[in-house]
């Protein structure tokens, strides 16, 4: 059987952390590397919205207890490929087929849904702040520091939790903390003279400890892009 192909683009946050849950989960992929200037028409035929990441499970790959709420009503049969073009959605289903660190915390039913309320207000609410704060840096725009401010709301709401634990639900990895990684991790990089002095240390040691782990360096790898010779790349994870 083939294995399922991932679309990513390398240095999109979403792509990051599709890339990171199926490196944790041990779920070996086809890695297509694309640049958002040239998307493979194979791409955009099975993802018309063109945007990254997008795994294409092919026939039977997956039943529809291993996708998300979102996709659980999808129709599986041995005439359509199966994709998931969301990345919160690929989380789920790479962990959902291996698991090895608990980072859905299947041992407690409520922690899910609490780390999906979190992300989805992260990726509303928080990204949207994100965004301007990087255009106000780019642009030198003079509201930069009213941006970094919006910004900081839920960078303490991180730094209270890490205060407590040395992730953001319990003294154990989890889904949460690779599904805000690649942002905050953005958010470090736009003034970082500010942020190497802000009072926020256990972000910093957060974020940190995985910017140096073998996982991030496996995970942030460079490989040719595939159009330029169509050749598949595994990507598989690891410990």
């Amino acid at each position: 059987m083939s294995l399922p192909i991932l679309y990513s683009l390398r240095n999109c946050p979403y792509a990051m952390r599709a890339r990171i849950a199926i490196f944790k989960s041990q779920q070996p992929v086809a890695l297509r590397d694309l640049v958002l200037s040239n998307k493979p028409s194979e791409m955009l035929l099975a993802s018309p919205k063109g945007t990254v990441p997008v795994i294409v499970l092919g026939n039977c790959s997956a039943s529809a207890s291993e996708l998300s709420n979102n996709n659980a009503d999808k129709s599986i049969n041995a005439v359509q490929d199966v994709v998931i073009d969301e990345s919160r959605d690929i989380m789920l289903w790479a962990l959902r087929r291996g698991d090895p660190h608990n980072l859905l915390q299947s041992d407690q039913p409520e922690a899910l849904p609490e780390m999906l309320a979190f992300i989805d207000e992260f990726d509303i609410e928080f990204k949207q702040r994100l965004e301007a704060y990087k255009c106000a840096k780019r642009y030198h725009e003079t509201n930069i520091d009213e941006c970094r401010e919006a910004c900081e709301h839920y960078i303490k709401m991180l730094e209270l939790r890490l205060a407590e634990h040395n992730y953001l639900m319990s003294a154990h990895e989890s889904l949460l903390d690779i599904a805000l990684l690649p942002f905050i991790r953005q958010f470090a990089r736009i003034e970082r003279q500010w942020y190497l002095q802000s009072p926020y240390p256990h972000v910093k040691e957060w974020l940190n400890r995985y910017l140096q782990s073998p996982m991030f360096t496996k995970v942030m790898a460079k490989y040719p892009l595939w159009l330029d010779n169509k050749e598949e790349v595994i990507f598989v994870g690891g410990k």
